[in-house]
């Protein structure tokens, strides 16, 4: 397969599994939006939903600020957290998904808004493709800490002593480091294996400094995995 038709064949994939979850959104629900390019595309078919007539009075939560810009782009009206009292349904991606649809998410820096909107959510959708299935977590991927700047150096001595080689995640086209939405820094924690991740997830989270990890441990209900069978797009459940 040549690199371009593989590229547009991802890039169907993966709009085939955002519209396959937007599908699941019901008129006059509130719907958390979560980040990411898969997630995106399930924010545009809502937006496409409501255009069309086919849904109506949904309200979003975003995650993110780039989930926020998107929702305005697609005419999706906007809430809070202050103005709600539960979310019906809230649809966001994942860096890995292990065989008991425990999470890593992070990868975008996001991942301290998309847990307090996930976890209140009735229904949490995790829509990904099959590249983000792996047996155990941490495997692929480093595990994303949320830290208050001042404590960058107590709570990178704090991982190491747990077994982690933590990085402080640095920008794309901007000098120094990456700095989240809330205006914290991100450690990026690689480790050998995660073998009990909801331990590792509270042990984490009671380092003082840190805000929030990537761990997302028994939240998600539904997992859309977007996969390549004979060279075609398809969209498949684990439940």
């Amino acid at each position: 397969m040549a690199k371009n038709s593989a590229d547009e064949t991802i890039k169907v994939m993966k709009q085939q599994v955002g519209i396959a979850a937007a599908n699941r959104v019901s008129s006059d629900s509130i719907v958390g939006l979560g980040t990411g390019s898969t997630t995106a595309y399930a924010i545009q078919h809502l937006g496409d939903r409501l255009k069309s007539g086919d849904l109506n009075n949904i309200k979003g939560i975003p995650t993110s600020f780039q989930a926020s810009v998107l929702a305005k782009q697609y005419g999706i009206p906007l809430t809070t957290l202050d103005e709600v009292s539960k979310i019906d349904i809230a649809i966001d991606g994942a860096d890995e998904v292990d065989p008991h649809k425990n999470l890593i998410k992070g990868g975008g820096a996001a991942h301290t808004r998309e847990k307090v909107v996930d976890a209140l959510a009735d229904q949490f959708i995790v829509v990904v493709d099959q590249s983000k299935l792996v047996e155990a977590l941490g495997t692929t991927f480093a595990l994303p800490v949320e830290v208050l700047p001042m404590a960058i150096a107590p709570v990178t001595d704090a991982l190491k002593k747990l077994g982690g080689e933590p990085e402080l995640r640095m920008g794309v086209k901007k000098d120094g480091p990456v700095i989240t939405d809330q205006g914290n820094m991100i450690l990026d924690v690689t480790f050998e294996a995660i073998a009990d991740p909801a331990t590792l997830e509270s042990t984490i989270n009671n380092i003082p400094g840190v805000l929030e990890n990537g761990l997302f441990v028994g939240l998600a209900d539904l997992i859309l995995i977007g996969e390549i069978v004979e060279g075609q797009p398809c969209v498949r459940e684990m439940h």
